[in-house]
């Protein structure tokens, strides 16, 4: 056996729903399931490893279940708005391994029609880290806004620099029909949005949606016989990042680590990289995230998604769906990096197609920078 690239990603779907009041979370995850086996050209009956999130502690069980499945492989690994970047590279390992032929990996919530606020609840305690922090009442948001203040006071970042992201973001969700908010955006309208946590705006924050996805992977061999075609695993990584007993640097994440191992295993040089699929749970994740990842050096971030490069017919168009900042973010989003990168690559985005798209790289981010946070970046890439 080989590696990674042993199997392929041969179908998603992206549930078109922002919000489902009328529907369970089970239905999402049914309906997105049911949606990428039909677009990989399977049935239910050829799934023999099943990959979810976001369920209660046993609720892979429940879904397998639901599902009618009787998975041989199965993985319910929960590092937050990453677990679904992780959990392709799960998925092809395992496959790679022979623990199992065809892998479903599929999430669904309802984190908007459940009145969800995603982002703004403090710190437990619970956790012996979180003894420190709980008593100061810090949030999601407050712990991003912490390292944009931070990346502003060591580099000189603007505001009308990060503001450049969402609008960037807004500009593509513009062309997809299924975003939330599809309205162009200023970069005045950023910086007039209230302003939620010193130094984020309202603009520089992601949404609230309902929404799922799934994708479905099988040995490459196989993938050959896909109904819409297969996308290539070039390499993949994950890392952990915490406040290592005391010692901190804001401007430091998981992409350091991970991005760096994940283009060595794929034999890529930022130059071959076409598109990047980011999360983009505020602003300041892109640009710190660029810069981890080595496509500028630390502090540069800000003056690099300038200019357009960041937008369609740029040097390196990001989040070409909308991104959570726009399209949707029910609260996992790492699943929609993938599936938008799989579409980008086999040509399927219509007005949003990135031309000649050949190497993508998607990088999810879970928990809080400037605590203790994952990263999980993956190297996708054309069919030969």
């Amino acid at each position: 056996m080989g590696g990674l690239q042993d199997a392929a990603i041969v179908g998603v779907f992206e549930h078109p729903t922002r919000w489902a009041p009328d529907k369970t979370q089970f239905q999402i995850h049914a309906e997105a399931a049911r949606g990428a086996l039909d677009d990989a050209g399977l049935s239910i009956r050829d799934v023999d490893g099943l990959l979810s999130s976001g369920l209660s502690p046993i609720g892979i069980m429940a879904l397998a279940e639901h599902l009618d499945l009787h998975p041989r492989f199965h993985d319910s690994t929960n590092i937050g708005g990453s677990t679904f970047v992780a959990q392709v590279l799960h998925a092809a390992a395992a496959i790679s391994v022979g623990l199992c032929n065809v892998a479903l990996i599929t999430y669904g919530s309802k984190a908007s029609s459940d009145r969800f606020a995603v982002g703004t609840r403090g710190l437990s305690g619970g956790d012996p880290p979180d003894q420190f922090e709980a008593p100061f009442g810090p949030t999601v948001m407050n712990s991003y806004a912490m390292v944009a203040q931070r990346h502003m006071f060591e580099f000189g970042t603007t505001e009308e620099q990060l503001a450049e992201v969402a609008v960037s973001i807004r500009g593509h969700a513009s062309l997809n029909p299924h975003a939330k908010f599809r309205d162009p955006i200023t970069i005045d309208d950023v910086l007039r949005s209230r302003q939620v946590s010193s130094p984020l705006h309202l603009l520089d924050c992601c949404i609230i949606t309902d929404g799922g996805g799934a994708v479905v992977l099988t040995r490459s061999d196989r993938a050959r016989d896909a109904r819409n075609g297969a996308v290539r695993i070039l390499g993949g990584a994950e890392a952990l990042r915490h406040t290592a007993a005391g010692k901190r640097d804001l401007t430091e994440i998981a992409a350091a680590q991970s991005g760096p191992a994940a283009m060595k295993m794929a034999g890529v040089e930022h130059s071959d990289v076409d598109l990047c699929m980011i999360y983009d749970s505020f602003t300041i994740t892109v640009v710190v995230t660029l810069e981890n990842l080595g496509f500028c050096p630390r502090g540069e971030g800000g003056a690099f998604v300038g200019g357009g490069r960041i937008r369609l017919g740029g040097e390196l168009p990001i989040n070409t769906d909308g991104g959570g900042l726009s399209s949707n973010h029910p609260g996992m989003r790492g699943i929609f990096l993938v599936i938008e990168a799989v579409r980008q690559l086999r040509g399927e985005c219509s007005n949003r197609q990135v031309g000649d798209c050949n190497v993508a790289l998607c990088h999810g981010t879970g928990g809080m920078l400037g605590l203790r946070h994952s990263g999980a970046t993956l190297l996708l890439g054309k069919a030969d």
